[in-house]
């Protein structure tokens, strides 16, 4: 296209389309945990709390017992890897696009590396794994399991691999994890029940539900669709770093998902083609949030310069690149809060947004301080700011 024919969203307009999707008003929230998870695609699960405090930020009315139930209702909500071999909790209806699109591929790439790493290829191999994979469904269909129960429960899981050999911090593991992933990223088995407090990592595996098959190419024009709902418009790198996909797999999935090539500040990017009507450039409501680390807003993207101050960056990422807990006014990321030991909540502003931001952050402190209540986190991946706010 032309890019004098280009249509151009600017940086207001795309916050205001940030804003209404994903930090709405209080009395425009969500009314379930299911909706919450919709609108962002996706929720990441990698840090446990991160979930429980995604939904909570959205929710009109959150509490705790009823996140916890929803989050564990798996007739709506699954726990899967999904883009970039990362663990999610996902809509149940878009389980088997995942896994078409990100499940399957992650599962061949670990399967592949673990048995390099036992000495086993080919035939040997498929079918090494195969009958440690039947006798963990076999166990599975019986009782629930967490990984360390498995590993002493069925023969060959109690493998050892050594990790970085010859190495200062060399060290040793069961296979048991490695098998459990190449299981879980193939839809053989979900994680079940939590073990342990809100904040626990452990989750005992059951047996998957039956899934229906989706080809890849489809899916990945589905799940184009379902981005640039929530998260457009964007680039092709972003979409290509957001789902892990290589390049010549996004460009063909954002042609199929009939995306609309439009102008960015960074340069071409895809929207959808509702994104371009009047009303779509309408101001949102101005909102206040206070978002965990790792949540999918910030997430959603590799080019964030649109709603975050690059200056910020070294204050709010760690050394990986993972975002912690951010505080967000109109669209844009202004500044960063924490929970100290004491459960009180400090957040700093980065960005002087005036006094009707203060206010409402004040607000959304002592809405989310309501809802913790005497529960307490640490985020998995801590940054700069986040660690001098805690103390």
């Amino acid at each position: 296209m032309n890019a004098r024919a280009r249509p151009h969203l600017d940086t207001r307009q795309r916050r205001a389309l940030l804003a209404r999707r994903h930090l709405p008003p209080h009395p425009r929230r969500a009314g379930t945990v299911r909706e919450v998870t919709e609108s962002l695609v996706a929720l990441h699960a990698t840090d446990p709390a991160t979930v429980h405090l995604s939904a909570a930020a959205r929710l009109a009315d959150p509490r705790p017992e009823a996140v916890e139930r929803e989050l564990y209702d798996r007739d709506s909500l699954l726990r899967m890897t999904a883009m970039r071999g990362t663990l999610f909790v996902v809509p149940t209806d878009l389980a088997p696009v995942l896994l078409a699109t990100t499940g399957r591929p992650h599962a061949a790439v670990r399967k592949k590396g673990l048995l390099r790493q036992l000495g086993l290829s080919g035939a040997e191999g498929e079918r090494w794994l195969e009958k440690v994979s039947r006798d963990v469904l076999a166990l599975l269909a019986e009782r629930a399991a967490t990984t360390a129960e498995l590993a002493t429960a069925v023969p060959g899981l109690e493998r050892q691999l050594v990790l970085s050999p010859g190495k200062p911090y060399e060290s040793r593991r069961t296979v048991a994890a490695d098998v459990l992933f190449v299981l879980a990223a193939e839809g053989r088995v979900v994680r079940g029940a939590r073990r342990g407090g809100w904040t626990s990592n452990q989750h005992a595996w059951i047996p998957a539900p039956e899934l229906p098959d989706a080809s890849a190419e489809s899916a990945r024009c589905e799940l184009v669709r379902r981005w640039l709902a929530a998260f457009g418009p964007g680039t092709l790198a972003d979409l290509k770093w957001w789902t892990g996909w290589t390049l010549t797999d996004t460009r063909k999935a954002v042609a199929g998902a009939g995306a609309v090539e439009v102008g960015l500040a960074e340069g071409v990017g895809y929207a959808r083609a509702e994104d371009l009507e009047p009303e779509a450039a309408a101001e949102a409501e101005p909102s206040a949030a206070l978002l965990p680390g790792l949540d999918p807003t910030p997430m959603g993207r590799r080019d964030r310069d649109f709603y975050l101050d690059p200056a910020h960056v070294p204050a709010l990422f760690d050394r990986m690149g993972n975002i912690g807990p951010t505080v967000w006014w109109e669209g844009r990321i202004v500044g960063g809060w924490a929970q100290r030991n004491d459960g009180t909540l400090a957040w700093r502003l980065l960005t002087d947004a005036g006094r009707e931001a203060r206010t409402a952050v004040e607000a959304e402190a002592e809405r989310l301080a309501a809802f913790l209540g005497e529960r307490r986190f640490t985020p998995a991946y801590r940054t700069p700011l986040e660690r001098e706010l805690a103390t």
